[in-house]
């Protein structure tokens, strides 16, 4: 209990800080840096100012086109594709997504191992290595393309014309090819692909849809899970609640209203840990307490001061709509630190599976703490501190900011997409963050990451606005901001990175400091628990897999 009262207080003041340097930089709203170029970062902890103090100019930018892509790399570039026509039709499931990824990139390292020297497969361990001889460069390619073609096929079956016509294809795969014979590369894939989707079957996900307490549909709940209140009833602030969307085929349309993400997902087999208990965390504060006032607080501040520099982070960090996750991202992330590194096929194949499993490995841990805890969102906690009273927000797309009544405050979200549709605490942002970056120092030798991501504030949110209609104040145009939305994002270190990705939610207005302090040390204590297991895989040193 003195451990927590201290960390509390810690945060108590951390606040008063956070809070202080919004309002002092609130007068033109948020953008009255020295040069007013809409770069204050401004809002929350000080926390990204700092960033343009380092020469970015010769940085390289994030996510350029490789000249010279290795099969992992084009293969990977696939796979997220594959998953962004996926989110076209039914929309980010971030856990959901993880796991695909983690199930192709897992096909592309096992179906590798069996053509390196020591590496052992996640499921059929060394019982397939092949001879000195047939360890080669064209075999370990194909191999890997029939392995990854056949977890594309089982993940996305609506998508397997697609993936047979012009995946498969591009990469010289027979998709009626179904050779078991491990004595070529074709049947090496087909086998080990074969193995690990027969386990994921069963790894209690229900991707089948076909679990005990599921409804038949794949991925359904199989825990029962209700939340306390229903939207209409009077809420219960320590509890999460269910937020209504425009139908993004229509706002005319009936407002759609999700069930909470996969609270089942605290029983998905992991791959670099073998139980959640280790990682239990404290909990949010209670709405009633002081420190919780306090957070939600700093978040209205915020969410009513976002400078063009914030609103880029925001939506860099939570990607478009063919957004493929936090999994996704930090992909993406890795494609960079490959090209900087000139990384060839192997050390790709064991990136890639490692950022991979990090991420679904995260999502995990975190979903049984959200569903333990089952704590609000921003979005609630106003409408209860500040019931029938009006608070300073986003107002709306070209509007800026307006004071407004508690009832319409809003993220910095389209209302087709309001808030993620799962409880708070921790922030699966901010855990598969600190838990890919560190799986990238880790992999790398160093925290240096050194990359400019281009990007152009409101694009998602605000796309047909002008800067001065973005940051307009009770209805004026703002006056001393740049007319560019173009905007450049430092991320020098993997780790300022996450912690950019973790304070993007708090100025989003999807999460109060906490969820995303907490998610952050979390994400980074499973990944030096997982990181030895994976390395073990590719050093040959793994258990016998179970």
């Amino acid at each position: 209990m003195q451990k927590l009262a201290l960390r509390y207080a810690w945060r108590a003041l951390t606040l008063f800080a956070a809070c202080t340097a919004v309002l002092a930089g609130c007068a033109d709203n948020g953008d009255t840096n020295s040069g007013g170029d809409g770069n204050n970062a401004g809002g929350g902890k000080a926390g990204y100012t700092w960033e343009t103090k380092a020469d970015t100019s010769k940085w390289p930018i994030h996510a350029e086109k490789h000249a010279d892509p290795s099969a992992a790399y084009s293969w990977l570039e696939m796979i997220l594709e594959t998953s962004a026509r996926r989110v076209d039709r039914v929309g980010a499931k971030p856990t959901i997504i993880a796991r695909e990824m983690v199930i192709s990139c897992t096909a592309m390292f096992d179906a590798w191992a069996c053509y390196d020297a020591k590496a052992v497969g996640t499921r059929l361990g060394g019982k397939n290595r092949r001879p000195e001889a047939e360890r080669t460069k064209a075999n370990k390619e194909k191999a890997i393309a029939y392995a990854v073609t056949r977890a594309l096929e089982d993940v996305y079956p609506e998508d397997l014309a697609w993936i047979d016509e012009t995946v498969a294809k591009k990469f010289g795969v027979d998709p009626a090819d179904k050779s078991m014979d491990c004595s070529t590369p074709e049947g090496t894939g087909n086998t080990v692909a074969a193995a690990l989707i027969a386990y994921r079957h069963r790894d209690g996900a229900n991707q089948l849809g076909d679990e005990k307490g599921g409804n038949g549909k794949p991925y359904s709940d199989t825990t029962g899970y209700k939340p306390k209140k229903a939207m209409g009833e009077e809420q219960d602030p320590d509890h999460w609640m269910q937020i209504s969307f425009a139908d993004p085929k229509d706002p005319k349309l009936p407002r759609i209203t999700p069930p909470g993400l996969t609270p089942h997902w605290k029983n998905v087999k992991m791959v670099g840990i073998d139980n959640c208990e280790q990682f239990r965390m404290p909990g949010p504060p209670k709405a009633s307490s002081e420190q919780m006032k306090k957070e939600v607080d700093e978040c209205i501040e915020a969410n009513a001061t976002l400078s063009l520099r914030q609103k880029s982070i925001v939506e860099f960090m939570r990607d478009g709509p063919r957004s493929t996750g936090q999994s996704g991202h930090w992909l993406r992330f890795a494609q960079d630190l490959s090209r900087r590194d000139k990384f060839g096929l192997d050390e790709d194949v064991k990136l890639f599976f490692s950022i991979a499993a990090i991420a679904h490995d995260a999502f995990v841990v975190c979903w049984e703490e959200k569903y333990v805890f089952d704590s609000s969102r921003p979005y609630w906690y106003v409408r209860w501190f500040y019931k029938g009273k009006k608070v300073k927000g986003y107002a709306g797309p070209c509007q800026g900011f307006k004071t407004i009544t508690a009832e319409e405050w809003h993220p910095y979200s389209p209302d087709t997409f309001v808030t993620p549709p799962f409880p708070g605490y921790p922030s699966g942002h901010a855990t598969v963050s600190g838990g890919s970056s560190k799986i990238l120092e880790l992999f790398s030798g160093g925290d240096r990451f050194e990359f400019v991501a281009k990007r152009m504030a409101g694009e998602l949110t605000e796309a047909s606005c002008t800067t001065y209609e973005m940051q307009a104040n009770e209805g004026v145009p703002a006056k001393d901001v740049p007319s560019s939305r173009d905007m450049d994002l430092a991320l020098p270190t993997f780790s300022s990175t996450a912690e950019m990705a973790a304070e993007s939610r708090m100025l989003g207005g999807y999460h109060i400091r906490v969820d995303n302090e907490d998610g952050l040390k979390l994400g980074r204590k499973i990944a030096v628990t997982a990181w030895p297991r994976y390395k073990a895989y590719w050093e040959g040193t793994a258990p016998e897999p179970k």
